[in-house]
């Protein structure tokens, strides 16, 4: 009987309560930058509401302030420019190489 209180006892840790990355005076706006820039990832991905640690109505201001910023060319739709360059460097290599397959000659 007491080693099954001792699992269920709360620990006497005090912990630090974070403040949340998004402050009601803070403007959600596609023109805020500086705070969109906080919520893409490295690839320019919009993060999940988990990794943020927003409500769901903020992550929904936050994902429209986003889209709306890459329709106005504020934020590009692909952040890594490796990847682009890559890319552009394969399908350049796809054609100059192009070989056509010999027909076989019927006997």
């Amino acid at each position: 009987m007491n080693k099954f209180k001792r699992r269920f006892r709360k620990s006497k840790r005090s912990f630090r309560r974070r403040l949340p990355p998004v402050q009601s005076r803070d403007g959600i706006s596609y023109r805020n930058m500086s705070l969109i820039s906080r919520f893409i990832s490295q690839q320019g991905k919009i993060l999940s509401r988990r990794v943020n640690k927003v409500t769901l109505k903020q992550q929904r201001l936050i994902t429209s302030a986003i889209k709306q910023a890459r329709i106005l060319s504020l934020i590009p739709f692909l952040n890594n420019e490796k990847l682009v360059k890559m890319k552009r460097a394969e399908s350049t290599a796809r054609t100059k190489n192009f070989r056509t397959r010999k027909k076989k000659k019927k006997k």
